[in-house]
């Protein structure tokens, strides 16, 4: 991180604000989420004290209802170690990106439009749905409390891609980019992100931020090709079942 660019507890920070779990409270030294079918991001409990007992967090994220999931920073440290030796696997490591708002500020190519609006539209559930992003993620969008928007690309009078973006800390994240598949490589995903950058900036941010996961591979080369800079990552371990 420079010194211009927010630390990494609070970009985290940023991303509970504008993705949200059902509910979140700390407890044993751990903060957990309930995700209410909303995906491993809003499900996941992380340690917030030195040596915390992961025992306590499997029973209490199991009343919840919930398989255990831990999210670990880059250096897994002691917990890391712990959690693999109980019979944990890693999964969907992630990349944090972030870059100035100014940056991201560019136009799509001709015929293409982006519409940013306070509702979630039919056809954009329909988009998201086809990507697998289904009720409970779109619960997590309309539970979230910070000033937020619905992104909706078009290209012609076909509608193209979706997104959703929300503001926290000075920090805009943008989430769920999903387009459809047959409209791919057109340059719709990164007008998305200029949409972003554009409500971002009449939001009062100054950087945007997203989250991807480095099996995306194609995503991780689009956002550094648009300028954007990793600024940190972490990675979950699930339980065995």
């Amino acid at each position: 991180m420079t010194a211009n660019t927010p630390d990494l507890p609070d970009l985290l920070a940023a991303m509970d604000a504008t993705w949200a779990p059902l509910r979140m409270f700390t407890e044993g030294g751990w903060t957990f989420r309930e995700g209410a079918g909303g995906g491993k991001r809003v499900s996941a409990a992380t340690a917030v004290a030195a040596h915390p007992d992961p025992a306590f967090a499997e029973t209490r994220m199991r009343k919840m209802g919930q398989t255990p999931l831990f999210m670990l920073g880059e250096q897994g440290g002691a917990l890391d170690t712990a959690l693999a030796a109980r019979g944990y696997r890693i999964v969907d490591p992630v990349t944090l990106y972030m870059a100035p708002v100014a940056t991201l500020l560019a136009t799509g190519g001709p015929g293409f439009r982006a519409v940013i609006g306070d509702l979630l539209m039919p056809v954009m559930a329909e988009i998201w749905a086809g990507g697998g992003i289904g009720p409970g993620r779109l619960a997590v969008m309309d539970r979230v409390a910070v000033p937020k928007a619905y992104l909706l690309t078009r290209t012609s009078d076909a509608p193209g891609g979706v997104a959703f973006v929300a503001a926290d800390r000075g920090i805009a994240m943008i989430h769920a980019i999903e387009v459809r598949p047959e409209l791919r490589r057109q340059g719709l995903a990164r007008l998305l992100l200029a949409a972003a950058a554009e409500w971002a900036a009449e939001n009062g941010c100054t950087r945007l931020a997203l989250a991807v996961t480095d099996a995306n591979t194609g995503a991780n080369a689009l956002y550094v090709g648009l300028g954007m800079v990793p600024v940190g990552h972490y990675h979950y371990r699930q339980a065995p079942e």
